[in-house]
């Protein structure tokens, strides 16, 4: 293909900083792909997407366009000039183009579309190209911001950042739910939770999180449910209660939405997101929050020991009639329903001291305070059936001595869909695995 150079060298600059207008009326070349082509009014308009923005650029007529399809890679050489009908208000008179590779087949979507409308499984499979789709960038955009917001909240507040194992020997949270291994001819499992490790480490660094992947068997399909997820989690030493975690929550929703705000707003407005005001988020007891939705919606109580999902939306839609929120601390959940390392209510053990965090109706994050005395774990192993010699490595902590402590676990991809208003978690996780999809 024909190429035309200009006058003068263009120095090499990010396709961020163009738009950001940093190099106005001086000659640049940006590299990218073309993510749309279209003709208006005699002229040619073609879009560069870059990592994080996308470029408005107008060749020059003498430019030969022949060959340049979406999704070629391009080099385009031009002045940047402020154009306020432009995406950033930034648009680049190229006055020199370089195909650097073509696409080997036509699309399988348009991904320059502002909306794909494609059902769920059809855009599931097609995912390493719809995922170059602006819309769908956006949503893990804001992933990353909860991810950032989240890691910088808990530095700030001296935790330790861990990586722990995945391939464990004992579940964390028991039951069915647990994806078997061989290893080696050993039985293993997945871990559904980095909840032994993390405890394991506030013995020595008294603070610690995690943002790793988390496995459960799930053998049904929701809207809310992945069987594999990323857990945000954190376990901190010497609380005073249960309260203390709550606390550092909220640290982290109010840090997550200022900057989602400031440093994200093009995503958040392209999402259409209502961003929710964590100035405060109230807090109802277990007991107290089923028995207010089931009289102001007419539901009676099925299940005392555990929340439905109809009851979460409930509980959500009362807390936001009610008290204008759209988060709500569910606390003091049934012993019956919590794992054997939640601390029992000394005023009462038939609850702990526990939580659920619950956002626009459904639950997005687990915490609460542990067991940290040694005899105190092993008799509540011993009462539920279980052999503590299986869990030696794990009682070693508290044999050894351990502070009060607890921690939680924030489900990464609820938090996304939710906010994003996205009808199902998939959505809101790059490359899903469900009871049917283990590719791409």
């Amino acid at each position: 293909m024909k190429q035309t150079t200009g006058t003068c060298r263009a120095d090499a600059a990010k396709l961020t900083d163009v738009t950001q207008g940093l190099y106005n009326d001086h000659p640049v070349t940006v590299k990218g792909m073309v993510h749309a082509l279209h003709r208006m009014g005699g002229i040619t308009f073609l879009t560069l997407r870059g990592p994080k923005c996308v470029l408005q650029c107008v060749p020059d007529r003498g430019l030969d366009l022949h060959g340049v399809t979406e999704e070629c890679a391009v080099a385009l050489t031009g002045i940047p000039r402020p154009e306020p009908r432009a995406p950033g208000e930034v648009e680049l008179a190229a006055t020199a183009l370089k195909i650097l590779s073509r696409p080997a087949a036509p699309l399988p979507v348009p991904v320059s579309k502002r909306r794909l409308d494609l059902n769920l499984d059809t855009e599931l499979s097609l995912r390493p190209v719809v995922l170059r789709s602006l819309r769908e960038r956006s949503i893990f955009r804001i992933q990353e911001g909860l991810c950032r917001a989240f890691r910088k909240t808990l530095l700030d507040l001296d935790f330790t950042e861990i990586h722990t194992p995945k391939i464990v020997h004992a579940g964390a949270e028991g039951g069915s739910n647990i994806f078997r291994l061989d290893y080696f001819g050993r039985k293993a499992f997945l871990a559904q939770s980095p909840q032994f490790y993390k405890q394991m480490m506030v013995g020595a660094y008294e603070r610690v999180f995690e943002i790793a992947p988390v496995f459960r068997a799930e053998k049904h399909s929701t809207p809310r449910h992945l069987n594999e997820y990323t857990s945000m989690d954190f376990e901190m030493g010497f609380i005073q209660s249960f309260e203390d975690l709550m606390e550092v929550e909220t640290q982290f929703l109010q840090h997550a939405m200022k900057l989602l705000e400031e440093e994200y707003a093009n995503d958040v407005a392209a999402l259409g997101i209502e961003l929710p005001n964590v100035s405060h988020i109230p807090c109802l007891r277990f007991d107290e929050a089923k028995r207010l939705a089931a009289e102001k919606y007419s539901r009676p109580i099925r299940d005392p020991y555990d929340l439905e999902p109809e009851e979460e939306v409930n509980i959500g839609r009362y807390v936001k009639e009610t008290l204008d929120s759209d988060f709500v601390f569910v606390t003091h959940y049934p012993s019956k329903k919590r794992p054997f390392y939640a601390m029992d209510d000394p005023s009462d053990p038939r609850f702990t001291l526990s939580f659920d965090l619950l956002f626009r109706g459904m639950e997005v994050t687990t915490g609460g305070q542990r067991v940290h005395e040694y005899q105190a774990q092993v008799d509540k192993m011993l009462s539920r059936g279980m052999h503590p010699e299986e869990f030696e490595s794990y009682l070693m902590i508290h044999r050894a001595g351990m502070p009060p402590h607890g921690g939680l676990g924030v489900g990464l991809e609820r938090l996304t869909a939710k906010l994003c208003g996205l009808d199902n978690v998939r959505y809101a996780r790059l490359f899903p695995r469900d009871l049917s999809r283990l590719d791409p």
